[in-house]
């Protein structure tokens, strides 16, 4: 951030008196500019025995899998999130069931957040974000090709709750590869 949105004034990087962190701080008028962690939430879309997953058609990771999910919007609740997420980038509609998974990812300064969700019908099909959309058994899944940690981490966390019997709140942390 080099100027401040609330006055176009430039703003200094700095720890500003009361706080522990460097902050932008605008010297004209004050205003303290904070940079948070982005949500990230989706959905594990279940139908029967399979989840849906998309193959992503935008960057990053282009070409690879993922449960519906993206960026939460100003106004917008978790659950509202998820939902619209899976709508569009599967163009499917769910009935949402608990919160599953809450993954920090420190490294990237964001928070990933999956709930488990019923598929309503089997009309679903590719959003502008996606190639293709399908539904996987757990031996179908391309485990190879996710796109991410965090879904591999929540497909996981499902699978080994579904042989247990019993589904439960994950969390956990994902650090960079060494």
């Amino acid at each position: 951030m080099n100027f401040c949105p609330n006055c176009g004034a430039p703003v200094t990087l700095r720890i500003p008196d009361g706080d522990n962190l460097p902050r932008h701080v605008c010297e004209a008028c004050s205003t303290i500019h904070y940079s948070n962690p982005k949500m990230v939430i989706g959905c594990i879309p279940e139908w029967e025995d399979r989840v849906l997953l998309c193959k992503r058609a935008i960057e990053p990771r282009a070409g690879l899998w993922t449960l519906p999910a993206g960026f939460m919007e100003n106004g917008e609740t978790t659950a509202q999130a998820a939902l619209r997420e899976t709508f569009e980038e599967a163009n499917a509609r769910v009935e949402l069931a608990e919160m599953f998974t809450v993954l920090s990812v420190p490294y990237v300064n964001q928070v990933h957040i999956f709930y488990r969700g019923r598929l309503l019908d089997l009309d679903f099909g590719p959003g502008t974000e996606s190639l293709e959309v399908a539904l996987f058994r757990e031996h179908e899944i391309p485990w190879k090709q996710m796109a991410f940690r965090t879904v591999s981490l929540t497909l996981e966390h499902f699978y080994a709750d579904r042989r247990s019997g019993t589904f439960r709140m994950h969390a956990g942390d994902i650090h960079p590869k060494r």
